[in-house]
């Protein structure tokens, strides 16, 4: 019985028969995903990292969560266009070798989030129940969001409908608390600097574009037509960018109120005896989330090996277990950051920044501008890379452009580049990647290919 439930497709094209599902649906996917502790912690760099008031941290959040949630929702309608995982169809634009370190950092970046939210997660347990040991509620929480990625897609997207409703009434309630305790100081402060915006913007940006490397693993399951493509951008986007901007919001809110308070203590403070339900609802949430994370990434690792072993056809159990391999490696590092989480949480969202953005921009030119979304799915499964090679030589050098051209506008805690001084410090170096991957792979493609 727990077999029939159980999803079966891992990296495989989905066949129609097994299409289904509604674009809307994806709203709630990813509107429940942002809605995490873990969102609202992101959101209070704004206060903290970027020194900015409330409102000015919002307007940031706001404007980078609208930039770079389009180019997730572009990625997400890739999904119901030809029915693969993300990472498998970035064997169209670098070849099915070519493709192997991007897919071996996607792998490297969600064991990176998975520890994040079992940390955060676990703090929230831990506050709910603590007589609990703070290790004893992480690994709650690892287990917890083992669940869902067991079962699959469809108990992903069946769980997250209550975890959108019941996030959003937690967070509604906060803010509701927080305008009237707090809302007349906050309101009329304007404090902030222009490299304290362009840091936090970025990190907007860069919250919207890591999902880009699987927005599409549950999208892939909708049915395949223009009007689905379509409707699936602005699920998708509508979701994740409202999600993201109200869990921001209220972490930058938490932030300005009490700058030197941890996020559960700023709730607990605002909230009262009211703080253990909030923390407790915002806690859970990251549970789905964090299995989203999970799923997506045994997809991922299964694409890595599979380039190794074309002609392995993975299910279910292989699924599982290389999920349940991921979470112990994942729940390792969590045990071992969580004395140190904000500083280890920080220093991945910067490098994040600097390989993503090249991989996106090559990943949607390539499917939107020179393609325009015909590809041969099968090739992607054959051994020698079928039309599109196992080497994509321009890809890789519009790769690696990207990422050297970030080199002097990056602004890290533990390297600052050399234009910096003269941008006042403003980090343009995702702007600056951007644009450069994208001319040069187009440039090289209809030039010599």
């Amino acid at each position: 019985m727990m077999g029939a439930s159980l999803e079966h497709h891992t990296i495989y094209q989905i066949p129609s028969q097994s299409r289904h599902g509604r674009p809307r649906d994806q709203f709630t996917i990813w509107f429940s995903t942002n809605m995490t502790l873990l969102t609202v912690v992101t959101g209070a760099l704004g206060p903290t990292e970027g020194h900015l008031s409330f409102l000015n941290s919002v307007l940031a959040l706001l404007l980078g969560s609208l930039i770079g949630g389009v180019f997730m929702a572009l990625h997400a309608a890739q999904g119901p266009a030809l029915g693969v995982p993300q990472m498998i169809q970035s064997r169209g634009q670098f070849g099915s070798w070519g493709a192997l370190p991007v897919v071996a950092m996607v792998i490297v970046m969600y064991v990176g989030f998975v520890a994040s939210n079992c940390v955060v997660g676990g703090d929230a347990i831990h506050y709910a129940l603590p007589h609990f040991t703070s290790k004893t509620t992480i690994i709650l929480m690892a287990l917890l969001s083992l669940i869902p990625c067991i079962f699959g897609y469809k108990f992903i997207l069946s769980c997250s409908k209550p975890v959108t409703f019941f996030t959003f009434l937690a967070v509604i309630i906060c803010f509701i608390q927080g305008v009237v305790t707090q809302g007349a100081t906050l309101m009329t402060d304007l404090h902030g600097t222009v490299a304290g915006f362009a840091q936090t913007f970025s990190i907007a940006v860069l919250w919207q574009i890591s999902y880009a490397p699987y927005v599409s693993d549950s999208s892939r399951y909708l049915p395949s037509n223009p009007k689905t493509y379509r409707a699936t951008f602005w699920a998708c986007y509508g979701g994740t960018v409202s999600g993201s901007v109200l869990a921001m919001s209220l972490g930058a809110f938490l932030a300005a109120q009490s700058p030197s308070a941890t996020i559960i203590e700023a709730i607990h403070s605002l909230m009262g005896a009211w703080g253990v339900l909030i923390v407790g609802i915002l806690g859970i949430s990251i549970a789905l989330a964090n299995a989203m994370d999970l799923y997506c990434s045994t997809l991922s690792t299964i694409t890595f090996f599979h380039t190794f072993a074309p002609l392995w056809q993975p299910r279910a159990p292989m699924r599982i277990s290389i999920g349940i391999l991921t979470l112990v490696i994942a729940l390792s590092s969590a045990l071992f950051m969580s004395q140190a989480f904000n500083t280890a949480y920080a220093a991945l969202l910067d490098i994040l920044m600097a390989v993503m953005i090249p991989w996106t921009a090559i990943n949607l030119v390539d499917f939107y501008i020179l393609r325009h979304g015909n590809y041969h799915v099968p090739s992607f499964f054959q051994p020698n890379g079928g039309q599109y090679g196992r080497v994509n030589v321009y890809a890789l050098i519009s790769y690696s452009l990207g990422v050297i051209v970030e080199i002097p506008f990056i602004n890290l805690p533990f390297y600052k580049g050399s234009l910096l001084a003269s941008l006042h410090n403003v980090d343009i170096s995702w702007f600056v990647s951007l644009i450069c991957s994208s001319i040069t792979y187009i440039i090289m493609n209809r030039k010599f290919q």
